[in-house]
């Protein structure tokens, strides 16, 4: 693995830990708690990590017309990260529970700003324990680094561009991270309104992992994004989920699989729905 690799496991992780230069970040956070994860960090984790929460450092405060996890202050953003110890040259590796869901927002967050040097751990903190990692309790201290940022905003999709595509009746070329029954619009248990944009398809970012939490190999990445694709990689396209989070998940996904990266819908679905007029699908 290179440094600059996009996924990292325990073990190469572990090798590094004591590396002035790296730095470690805990993502973890439950929608349903928003407090649980810090708790969790505080309760254990692995050694120097620091924390970020999805709210409030990962996430901007939300507006009328907003989703509900719209970009933060590029600044303030900077700001934070510049806190963690994170400067021009330090690497970084992120993680969660397991999954990477939340975590990935924070891989994607630090490139947008052009901070290249962040990888996710594979398998998350469950990984870490199964490995049998060293854990650690409590709060954590670092020196800052000025942390420069130079955002990429070229990787963003507006609603007014969504909106533009379906209007148009084009084939929107966005993909869904959402689960498929609240992609169809069966269940819809955090937003106002279940369903989805019209033309666009469904891969639930679940469908990137192992059984066991891990990431699947990217020959396997590639036969998926085949499949729900076909030959849109190549061109404009973009990824949403309920609120702009899990959609990097599949920003990830397109990068491990070795495809041309897809352009973020931060508002998603949750700032969809914030317009009635704005058409709404129902089904597969």
């Amino acid at each position: 693995m290179s440094d600059f690799a996009p996924l990292i496991v325990a073990s190469e992780l572990e090798q590094r830990l004591t590396r002035p230069d790296w730095r470690v970040v805990d993502c973890r956070f439950d929608l349903m708690n928003p407090s649980a994860g810090r708790a969790e960090w505080l309760d254990g984790h692995i050694p120097g990590a620091l924390y970020a929460d999805l709210d409030e450092n990962l996430a901007g405060p939300i507006t009328e017309t907003s989703g509900r996890h719209p970009l933060p202050d590029e600044e303030k953003a900077a700001q934070f990260f510049g806190g963690l110890g994170i400067g021009a040259k330090t690497k970084v590796v992120v993680y969660d529970s397991g999954s990477g869901a939340i975590a990935a927002r924070a891989w994607w967050l630090l490139r947008w700003l052009g901070h290249e040097r962040v990888a996710l751990l594979d398998g998350g903190y469950a990984g870490w324990v199964r490995h049998d990692g060293v854990v650690e309790q409590g709060e954590v201290h670092v020196a800052p680094e000025t942390f420069l940022s130079s955002p990429h905003n070229g990787w963003l999709l507006t609603t007014n561009e969504v909106e533009a595509w379906v209007l148009e009746g084009k084939s929107v070329g966005l993909v869904d991270a959402r689960d498929k029954a609240r992609f169809c619009g069966d269940v819809e248990p955090i937003d106002r309104v279940a369903g989805h944009i019209p033309g666009s398809t469904n891969l639930p970012f679940s469908e990137n992992l192992r059984s066991d939490g891990t990431w699947k190999a990217p020959g396997a990445l590639r036969r998926l994004w085949a499949a729900t694709l076909g030959e849109r990689t190549d061109g404009d396209w973009g990824v949403m989920c309920g609120s702009g989070v899990t959609a990097c998940h599949l920003a990830l996904s397109a990068k491990l699989a070795g495809l041309h990266e897809p352009r973020l819908y931060v508002g998603s679905w949750s700032e969809w729905i914030r317009n009635s007029d704005r058409p709404v699908a129902t089904g597969p």
